[in-house]
């Protein structure tokens, strides 16, 4: 399995049982220079186009009160009561009025028919659950977040279509909310029996892995901040995602795929129903695939093309996606199915039909993700920064008033910088920005420079009663940063973020202004966040994988001028490696059993694992006859001293209180 360590979203699930329940200071309402934006925008865009919201509700069959899908806890899994505001057609003055009617269309629920033997249901999470009606079986296609979520939208088909049995899944690429509900849907034993398959393409278990567990902990508390799922719902809250209403609060599972796809494209019969699958690892996903169904001329584009501009970059961090290959992509499929397709699904969205209007919408999206690649290059050639190129760089007018290009997901101005870095990195080639100084002791020399922090507050009130949030958090995050006790700094720097806020049109940039609000506000919120190396995710890692995510806790110091050689033989696997620790970095060679090692330990991989988990420790399980240790048992509680334990939960509007 090579160790590709790419972008997977694995979503953070944090249960928040409202806003009180972190101290959240009430938010504050628009200011004039907010109101003043978002009517202008209003004047700019055709609102009176109705299109979207007629396909949206095509092949409308039923849904459940409010979609409500109850959990074992008090709060319920997923609900749409909340977002009932959202039935008023004027836009909230705290609200973008693009993004609101976005999250009117994402607010639409329930079961739909595509066409004969296709259908979808949407708005039971963040993602689409396709069904497909098999000779004898059902072909579901992504199984959204959560398994709760999944069994309600299962069960939801079911009341209203024949009880055919699950007889495969598909997940269509390697994020969370397409993959996570699938023991909702399916049991391990079932697929142990034979009795369902699940197919993936190429890569899967290696991109689901890499994220969600290498870097999983940094990407959850990320993911806050772009899912917004720290703030409740409502007009100075979460109003919606872009690419859905919400995430799911729920239990994320998942069953290895019994089979993958592997060639470019591939052709097979499931159950009586043809799918031809195009593998696109490197667009919207490492790991990802379309699927074109003749029998029924409908095309899958599962998240290259949906109805808003998606990202090339997404701020939750995950590897740069290639905007001049994902536009080949489209454009291959473009070719292959365009006239060959009467209905475009996706799995987030609602479709369109007309072979006319497909091939359109999948010109859009072709060439708004190739103008974004190559005008960002173009600028990049011509010498300018990233921040330059962002504040230059304009959509064409053709694709303006389009909706389906609109930044509600991605933006225009974070994914031409995504554009730079994937081809440049970090570095804007100033040689001041090259080792400036830390974040914290930068911001302490600045606001000195600037006359100390009371002048640069009563600089940025200024600034603020003019409009200039941009400028005024900036300026508060360093002031916040040189000394996160100002208070009057916190408030300015707050107060900034939320206007940013209400004016974004992007869901995401309104959740991670108004969540960094809310910290600055009220701190960072006491409760515990969900960091995806659990034992889902870890049942999906190699054993070499999960040699480097223990070289990846491994904390520097506490190795520093120690040695040691420890021989891993896995019962189950009959699988031995040797994993070497010097220089302070840990490294291993799978198949080998070093000679003259310090200690040998012979155990099952669940046991590892459970150990990982802090579900158990070597001594314990060694009592309890699990683990076998020849050599010296204390090299090993040595080598797990030396391992960092991640908190989701750590400062992002605020300095480390440990530095840097």
């Amino acid at each position: 399995m090579s160790k590709r360590y790419s972008a997977a979203a694995i979503f953070v699930i944090i249960a928040v049982s409202c806003a009180a329940a972190h101290g959240q200071i009430a938010p504050k309402g628009p200011e004039p220079a907010t109101l003043k934006a978002n009517a202008e925008l209003a004047k700019t865009l055709p609102f009176a186009d109705r299109q979207d919201f007629d396909d949206a509700m095509r092949g409308f069959i039923g849904t459940t009160p409010d979609a409500l899908v109850t959990g074992t806890g008090p709060r319920p899994v997923w609900t749409m009561k909340p977002y009932g505001f959202l039935e008023q057609n004027e836009a909230a003055d705290s609200v973008n009025p693009s993004l609101w009617r976005q999250a009117q269309l994402n607010a639409i629920h329930g079961l739909f028919k595509v066409t004969e033997r296709v259908y979808q249901v949407r708005g039971f999470d963040i993602s689409n659950m396709t069904i497909i009606e098999g000779d004898t079986s059902l072909i579901l296609i992504d199984v959204l977040l959560t398994a709760e979520t999944a069994r309600a939208a299962l069960e939801l088909y079911y009341q209203q279509r024949p009880r055919k049995p699950v007889g495969a899944v598909i997940y269509s690429h390697s994020h969370a909310d397409h993959f996570g509900g699938v023991k909702g849907v399916i049991s391990e034993a079932d697929v142990a029996a034979g009795k369902v398959q699940v197919l993936a393409p190429a890569g899967f278990l290696e991109a689901v892995a890499g994220e969600s567990v290498m870097a999983g902990t940094a990407m959850s508390r990320r993911a806050q901040y772009q899912f917004g799922s720290l703030l409740p719902p409502g007009p100075r809250g979460q109003v919606d995602t872009g690419l859905g209403k919400t995430i799911a609060i729920g239990t994320v599972t998942l069953i290895a795929p019994t089979a993958t796809v592997d060639r470019t494209t591939e052709r097979r019969v499931i159950d009586g129903v043809e799918i031809v699958f195009q593998l696109v690892p490197g667009s919207e996903a490492p790991s990802e695939m379309l699927m074109y169904f003749p029998q029924f001329r409908v095309l899958d584009m599962a998240e290259d093309v949906t109805h808003n501009m998606h990202n090339l970059y997404t701020i939750r961090g995950a590897e740069v996606r290639d905007g001049n290959l994902w536009s080949r992509y489209i454009s291959d499929a473009l070719e292959r199915f365009g006239d060959k397709t009467d209905i475009i699904i996706a799995q987030h969205h609602w479709p369109v039909a007309g072979q006319a209007r497909v091939v359109a919408l999948m010109k859009k999206q072709r060439d708004m993700y190739k103008f974004i690649n190559d005008q960002s290059l173009r600028l990049l050639n011509l010498g300018y920064s990233p921040g330059e190129i962002a504040e230059t760089l304009h959509m064409p007018a053709s694709l303006e008033q389009e909706w389906s290009a609109r930044g509600y997901y991605g933006t225009l101005r974070h994914n031409a910088k995504a554009v730079y870095q994937k081809y440049l990195g970090w570095y804007d080639a100033n040689p001041a920005d090259l080792d400036p100084l830390p974040p914290a002791e930068n911001a302490r020399k600045t606001v000195d420079y600037m006359g100390g922090a009371d002048a640069v507050i009563a600089r940025a009130r200024s600034d603020f009663a003019k409009g200039e949030y941009r400028w005024v958090a900036s300026a508060m995050k360093e002031v916040v940063f040189a000394d996160p006790t100002n208070r009057a700094a916190r408030e300015l720097g707050a107060d900034a973020l939320e206007q940013l806020g209400y004016q974004a049109e992007a869901g995401t940039w309104r959740d991670a202004y108004l969540v960094g609000a809310m910290e600055l506000r009220g701190g960072v919120p006491r409760i515990g966040g969900n960091n995806m190396a659990n034992a889902e995710t870890l049942k999906a890692l190699s054993n070499e994988m999960v040699f480097d995510v223990l070289g990846v806790r491994l904390n520097a110091a506490r190795a520093e001028g120690k040695t040691m050689v420890i021989n891993w033989n896995f019962t189950d696997s009959n699988q031995r490696i040797a994993l070497n620790l010097d220089n302070s970095a840990l490294t291993h060679v799978a198949g080998k059993e070093a000679p003259n090692a310090d200690a040998t330990v012979t155990l099952a991989r669940g046991t590892l694992d459970a150990v990982i988990l802090q579900r158990t420790t070597f001594a314990d399980a060694v009592k309890a006859g699990l683990v076998k240790i020849d050599g010296d048992p204390r090299k090993v509680d040595e080598l797990m001293a030396m391992l960092d334990t991640f908190k989701v939960m750590f400062e992002v509007v605020e300095p480390k209180p440990n530095g840097p």
